[in-house]
This record gives structure tokens, sequence and C-alpha cells, in this order.
């Protein structure tokens, strides 16, 4: 190969997912393949994730911190960056006892309501934003995140 052809770079994407005082019923591996599962979907080429899963009490301390509201919500997620050079960049925080809180009031389970929140939060770190109102569920962010947590998680292709 000629010193003037070069390959395009392969890309880079790493999703880190750690716990901060809590158990899961979910592998957390397979949290991060589901997190990379959706980049790749999105044809994000680089990409750099931590995901903690927190406390109610330590999420209820972000909330108020961050955005102002009382009390533990379910994914607070912090986009650092969204650019073609560094990519995507975020923070994710999800805290366990809120999902399965929502879970059961949706009569979903729990591990599908964390793999939910885990594709959420994916989302909003790559730009995608919904309405805070009833429109919520019906938006195109809520669509897309359906869509991809039925074809990563509900019913997964193999290799994907």
């Amino acid at each position: 190969m000629s010193p003037a052809v070069r390959r395009a770079a392969p890309p880079t994407r790493v999703v880190d997912i750690s716990l901060d005082g809590v158990r899961l019923p979910v592998a957390t591996a397979r949290l991060e393949a589901l997190s990379l599962s959706v980049l790749r979907a999105l044809r994000v080429p680089k990409a750099m994730l931590s995901v903690t899963f927190v406390t109610s009490r330590r999420m209820a301390t972000l909330n108020k911190r961050h955005l102002g509201h009382s009390g533990p919500t379910d994914v607070i997620t912090f986009a650092l960056g969204t650019d073609p050079v560094n990519g995507v960049t975020g923070d994710i925080y999800i805290c366990p006892d809120v999902a399965r809180a929502q879970a059961k009031s949706h009569g979903v389970g729990v591990r599908e309501e964390l793999a939910r929140l885990v594709v959420h939060g994916t989302l909003h770190a790559c730009g995608f934003e919904h309405p805070e109102d009833e429109r919520r569920t019906s938006s195109p962010m809520w669509r897309r995140q359906e869509q991809l947590l039925q074809r990563f998680w509900i019913t997964p292709t193999p290799g994907a």
C-alpha cells in the first residue's frame, strides 16, 4: 500500500459500567454490550461513556445539585461532547431502585427497565432530546429508544 493510501481508523467505542453501592439482576457486560450496540446502530465512530448505577440517595443528590429537582430519578445523563473529532463523551447515572418501581408500574421486568434506561441514557449522550411533558413517550427519541431496545434486548440479533 502506498503512503498516500491510508485506511480509516477503526471505530473506538468504550463503555464502562460501574456499580456504586448497588446490585443488579443483570450482568454488567450485557448492559455494556447493549450500549455499544446502540452506538454502532447510530453510527457513532468514537465514544467514551461511563454508566454508573447508584443508590437512591446518591441519585437524589445528583438530581438536586444538577437539575434542581427533589428526590431520586431514573436516569441522569451528562453529555460532555458530541463532536466529529472527539466523538461522544458522557456520564450516565441510573438508579436501580427507581427502575424497579417503574418496571412494576409499567408491567415489565426490571431487567428490561434497566436496559431501557441504558438505551435512554446512551441516546441522550449522543445528543437526542425529548419533551418533558406528556409528549415524552410519543417523541422521536422515545420511539427510537423502543426500537433499539426491541432490536438489541428483547429480540437480540446474533452478532449485533
